[in-house]
């Protein structure tokens, strides 16, 4: 299955002022999710950002943000996304609404975000986790969780496959402006 921009929205789970810094690879979760922001924004695709009990984590690192704007920002104490009453709403609405697809990024890759994506594709959601988007304090959780998600049922991508299924097409100004983003 391909993502199709008209039929997704993004989710950026967790990528927290407190927990960031102990995540291998961090740095590259939130360059790659700002990528993914922007494509979003420049493709009007739905964006929600979860935060994990923010009062002991802090909020969302403000280099992500400021790409933010003014998406909802979800506060949850479930794992799970999925488990959580407010982002359970938005994604069922989207899904009614004619956008079955979700794109996961962020932060733990083995436990908020694998539940969370495991959830959704039980719940009938077309869930891409983009790998290079995702990190766990150890690299080994990191591929665990990408194993399981994969055997669940769940598309692993990158962010530049994520980019370019969202565009669909060259010779746009939105592939113009967004392939610049990818290096």
């Amino acid at each position: 299955m391909l993502i199709d921009a008209t039929k997704s929205s993004l989710l950026i789970v967790d990528v927290q002022e407190r927990l960031l810094p102990v995540m291998a690879a961090g740095n590259s979760v939130v360059e790659r999710s700002k990528i993914l922001l922007k494509a979003a924004k420049a493709l009007d695709v739905p964006i929600a950002v979860s935060e994990q009990y923010p009062k002991g984590l802090g909020h969302t690192v403000e280099t992500l943000s400021q790409e933010i704007g003014n998406e909802p920002v979800f506060e949850k104490s479930s794992f799970s996304c999925w488990r959580d009453a407010g982002l359970r709403r938005h994604f069922t609405a989207h899904h009614d609404g004619g956008r079955p697809q979700v794109i996961i990024a962020g932060i733990e890759a083995h436990v908020c975000v694998a539940q969370t994506a495991i959830d959704l594709a039980q719940a009938g959601f077309g869930v891409f986790v983009v790998a290079d988007a995702v990190s766990s304090r150890a690299e080994a959780s990191v591929s665990l969780a990408l194993t399981r998600m994969r055997q669940s049922g769940i598309e692993v991508i990158n962010t530049e496959m994520a980019v370019f299924e969202l565009l669909g097409k060259a010779g746009t100004p939105e592939f113009k402006a967004l392939s610049g983003l990818i290096k």
